[in-house]
């Protein structure tokens, strides 16, 4: 199990996860603020700086679990 867990942080590190990540984190992220936030974020003022960056972390861990889970299910046999 534990080696299953390296391989699967190995694999949500490479360069190819985080190209798949990053896009699906800015506009999951965006719409999460604009959906919480939006009254703060057009008014500029109160806006809770801590919730907009898990905003966009959450969706960014998320898609690189299923992108390394993706991969990882690629390199077992079947």
């Amino acid at each position: 199990m534990a080696g299953y867990v390296r391989h699967l942080l190995k694999l949500a590190a490479t360069r190819k996860t985080f190209n798949t990540a990053l896009p699906v984190c800015l506009v999951v992220g965006t719409a999460l603020n604009l959906i919480n936030q939006a009254q703060e974020i057009f008014a500029w003022h109160g806006i809770n700086w801590f919730h907009l960056a898990l905003n966009y972390v959450v969706p960014y861990c998320v898609a690189s679990y299923s992108a390394a889970k993706n991969e990882a299910s690629r390199d077992s046999p079947s």
